[in-house]
């Protein structure tokens, strides 16, 4: 099916990254766009969709979370990283089921698709449950099972976590016409050991995957890393071969200008997570810094039970004015810079070079802003409206390769309150 959707301004790729358009036309065959200008296409169209009072963008790409952690919303607030995950949310992470697994996972795309979320990716166990929602939803995602081990005497191959998130990757890489993407992943340098960590991360090379872990998120972590063997925590992945695949590599808030280097020597993808980095009490990453460095930034909410919520326009907005507090000065971090972030840099890190911009030949996935809303008028910048006035509730249409998954409150693949009834259930069991 060929759709025209027309009057909107839209967010468009140009030369220095973004253009404004008003009054313009997007036109859809199928997945794709095939037209986008100011005067009316010339080819014929099956449907036309009108967006007065609409401003397009490309979908926002969520990069690192663990979506079920929704039923862990507001579980362990007010404490550090290590008190919080190992003293509250692993406790209660020990009785879920998949079930239970498959409600969070469910609930959270309800989140995400309703405030402008088109692909995310996820680090969780029972990732299958993952895999089977984002087929049936339509959404993008990019699914992995963390490989962790607590026990130094554990060999490779008695580790059952490598071998389910291998398997996971051989049955469903690049299913759902490519939409569903399996990347490997290891949990942290402090929850597992080298030698688990370097065949696995071979592995992951000769089958030419992609890496999702989490670098330096803490002081305590970066430094007791230090204290035990010597090097960095980028050091000690890198000398294990972890970066010799693409790696998309989450927090990175203590990483030092030796790490950044080594980061932009291997094309790892730094993930900014500004909200769970201050809800934590983490610190600051060097943002400014990797940018300047030529690093691939991008940005990801983390999970419900340290943000609290999957909102990726708030997670834009946060990182677009906190770096601007923290050096004092106005001009760190451009609106141009972070919507790269929140889209065609999360596209690049997911592996998706065929998305994460409007652009003709590009897949259409998209999301539309409801400029009619009080606060978001008047529109004299596009692009600074977007990152410091709009919320995710503007969000009123949300496309995935040209099928529309939400529009006005509705979502058109997801029921959502049978999601709501089985996330109430699971909640119920988990609370007592």
């Amino acid at each position: 099916m060929k759709l025209l959707l027309k009057h909107c301004g839209l967010l468009a790729a140009g030369s220095e990254g973004l253009r404004c358009l008003e009054d313009a036309y997007l036109g859809i065959d199928g997945p794709v766009i095939d037209y986008i200008g100011t005067a009316r296409p010339q080819a014929a169209y099956d449907a036309e969709k009108d967006m007065r009072g609409r401003l397009l963008l490309p979908g926002l790409v969520n990069c690192h979370g663990h979506s079920p952690m929704v039923l862990l919303r507001g579980v362990g607030s007010d404490l550090n990283l290590q008190d919080w995950l190992f003293g509250k949310v692993m406790p209660i992470e020990d009785k879920l089921t998949a079930q239970d697994i498959q409600a969070g996972n469910n609930l959270a795309l309800l989140e995400m698709i309703a405030t402008g979320t088109t692909s995310y990716s996820d680090m969780y166990f029972e990732p299958q449950t993952a895999v089977e929602n984002a087929v049936a939803c339509g959404i993008k995602a990019n699914i992995s099972r963390p490989v962790q081990c607590f026990n130094r005497e554990e060999s490779y191959a008695g580790n059952f976590r490598a071998r389910e998130s291998i398997q996971l990757f051989r049955d469903f890489h690049g299913a759902a016409d490519g939409r569903i993407r399996i990347d490997f992943s290891i949990h942290a340098e402090y929850t597992c050991f080298d030698h688990i960590v370097a065949p696995y991360s071979a592995d992951c090379k000769s089958l030419g995957g992609r890496m999702h872990i989490h670098l330096s998120e803490t002081k305590k972590e970066h430094d007791e890393c230090v204290a035990k063997y010597g090097k960095t925590p980028a050091k000690w992945f890198y000398d294990l071969g972890t970066f010799d695949s693409p790696t998309a590599a989450a927090h990175c808030v203590f990483v030092t200008e030796e790490d950044m280097a080594l980061m932009l020597e291997k094309g790892v993808s730094p993930i900014h997570n500004p909200t769970s980095n201050m809800k934590l009490g983490s610190g600051f990453a060097p943002i400014q810094r990797m940018l300047d460095l030529g690093l691939n930034v991008a940005l990801g909410t983390d999970g419900a039970a340290s943000n609290n919520n999957l909102n990726m326009m708030e997670e834009l907005h946060l990182a677009a004015v906190l770096h601007n507090g923290y050096h004092q000065d106005p001009t760190i971090l451009k609106p141009v810079q972070l919507l790269a972030m929140a889209t065609r840099n999360g596209a690049k890190l997911q592996g998706r070079e065929d998305t994460g911009a409007l652009e003709v030949g590009k897949k259409a996935d998209i999301i539309a802003l409801d400029l009619t809303r009080p606060h978001l008028y008047p529109n004299v910048d596009p692009m600074a409206l977007t990152v410091y006035s709009a919320q995710g509730s503007d969000v009123v249409m949300t496309m995935v390769d040209g099928r529309i998954l939400y529009e006005n409150g509705e979502f058109m693949t997801l029921d959502a309150d049978k999601i709501l009834y089985e996330a109430k259930a699971a909640v119920k069991r988990l609370y007592g």
